[in-house]
């Protein structure tokens, strides 16, 4: 089971758990977002960023676009290249066949 909007909630794991006689472990587990939901949300948002960037958007335009910050755009665009997602920038053409290559 998992939540059905997920999003911020009024109540604390603890206070919940505390008002239905359950764990705090059981009420995180029935709100939470399923992890396979979390990860495409997370690969469209990093899809997004690179886009916006290989457009040509600064990291502000970026932000501001995604309702983020700049340092949020960073880590995204960061974790796009450790991925794969997105080149490199300080490696050319001609690099980037010798790592595929080796």
């Amino acid at each position: 089971m998992s939540a059905q909007q997920p999003g911020r909630r009024k109540v604390t794991a603890r206070e919940a758990a505390e008002k239905y006689g359950v764990s705090p472990r059981t009420v995180r587990r029935l709100v939470a977002e399923p992890r396979s939901d979390f990860l495409s949300r997370a690969a469209a948002r990093r899809a997004q960023a690179v886009q916006l960037r290989l457009d040509g958007a600064s990291y502000a335009e970026i932000a501001e676009a995604m309702g983020c910050s700049t340092g949020s755009v960073g880590s995204l665009l960061h974790d796009a290249r450790r991925r794969g997602e997105m080149p490199d920038p300080g490696v050319d053409e001609e690099q980037r066949q010798e790592q595929a290559a080796s």
